[in-house]
């Protein structure tokens, strides 16, 4: 049998054995907890999860206060519980006191989104007898089901694995694609923030992220080149308002939205937007839970680390056959080489010419 048909058949089986477990699941209802206080992007990749635990029950999610806010709304969470552990959580005080409000709701199941030691630890404080993780996570020893990730697989994929008991692989973007259901506050908001631009068609770039390497540095003349084709639109934090100064220079009609909205609030504009261009960060998540057409930008990162674009419409720009890319899981704050060509030699004309395309594959 031919890779390909293996493949298929493997494709097959999973999807098949997640539609069982679905089935038999639906007859046993259980409350579960989620522990997720990973990055933003994680949590969103987290509700596919979240969704299929909510067939069989209630289930909570323990996350950091930034995380938290992507769950307003959400149908599938019957409550959000923050852990802020670098604050008013911090300690053995704060851990204690988050156990015990833990075991005082006597859930049947524990998920391990995030694999720490302290997360493990915090579920087996609480009493709670069926603790599910990935069996390379530092506190697999708190575990009582572990789960072997599969490297190829997209991340939220290896979440959903999770619920489902087995390293699955269903290959639908349908069934793994993340959701979030912004609200009235958050419609409000971009409204406000659109003013006169309200009915125009939106380009949104989000030309931020946490790790340096990972900022792919022709933002401004991509913004130049669309800004006669629709309104720009610069999504981001606040510490991306340098980055977003510059791209309003090189389109002045652009709109900055940088530090002005709430997580769900960019969720909505993002949902509103024609195309988002990103790098490998948090931005691109928040797409493809609004199914917007994306255009994701990989330098130091490849998708294949689990993290690229679930929109029905998307496409990734990066630059193949490079012998040092990738370099890191993250993408480190320098290049280790000193070239940063992973990034650099990525042209505006070639993310263009991406956008054009998944605008026009995008159309009816």
């Amino acid at each position: 049998m031919t890779f390909e048909g293996k493949q298929q058949q493997r494709t097959a089986r999973s999807l098949a054995a997640l539609v069982m477990t679905r089935s038999l699941a639906a007859l046993v209802m259980t409350s579960s907890l989620i522990v997720q206080t990973s990055f933003l992007g994680d949590m969103v990749l987290t509700t596919p999860l979240i969704a299929y635990l909510a067939e069989r029950g209630p289930v909570d999610v323990v996350s950091t206060p930034a995380a938290s806010a992507l769950l307003a709304n959400h149908p599938a969470v019957r409550e959000r519980i923050v852990y802020d552990k670098r604050r008013s959580d911090a300690g053995i005080g704060g851990f204690l006191r988050m156990a015990a409000r833990l075991r005082a709701k006597q859930y049947d199941a524990a998920y391990l989104a995030q694999g720490s030691a302290r997360s493990g630890a915090l579920v087996l404080a609480a009493r709670i007898s069926e603790r599910v993780g990935f069996a390379t996570s530092a506190g697999r020893a708190f575990y009582t089901a572990r789960i072997a990730p599969i490297d190829d697989m997209h991340h939220a994929a290896r979440l959903l694995s999770l619920g489902t008991r087995a390293p699955l692989q269903p290959q639908s973007r349908e069934v793994l694609r993340p959701r979030l259901y912004p609200g009235a506050a958050e419609r409000h908001a971009v409204d406000a923030l659109l003013g006169p631009a309200l009915n125009d068609r939106l380009f949104a770039l989000a030309p931020g992220s946490v790790w340096a390497t990972k900022r792919w540095p022709h933002f401004p003349a991509l913004a130049r080149a669309l800004g006669s084709e629709g309104r720009v639109v610069v999504v981001g934090a606040d510490g991306d308002r340098e980055i977003a100064a510059e791209i309003l220079a090189a389109a002045p009609s652009a709109i900055d939205a940088t530090g002005k909205l709430s997580l769900l609030a960019s969720a909505e504009l993002i949902g509103r937007s024609a195309v988002l261009v990103t790098n490998d960060s948090s931005p691109l998540h928040l797409a493809s839970a609004m199914n917007t057409p994306t255009v994701a930008v990989f330098g130091p990162t490849v998708p294949e680390f689990g993290f690229g674009p679930l929109a029905e419409r998307a496409a990734v720009a990066g630059l193949d056959g490079l012998a040092c890319r990738p370099c890191d899981r993250h993408g480190p704050q320098r290049c280790p080489l000193g070239h940063w060509r992973c990034m650099r030699e990525i042209s505006a004309d070639i993310v263009g010419t991406l956008v054009r395309d998944v605008l026009t594959s995008s159309e009816p």
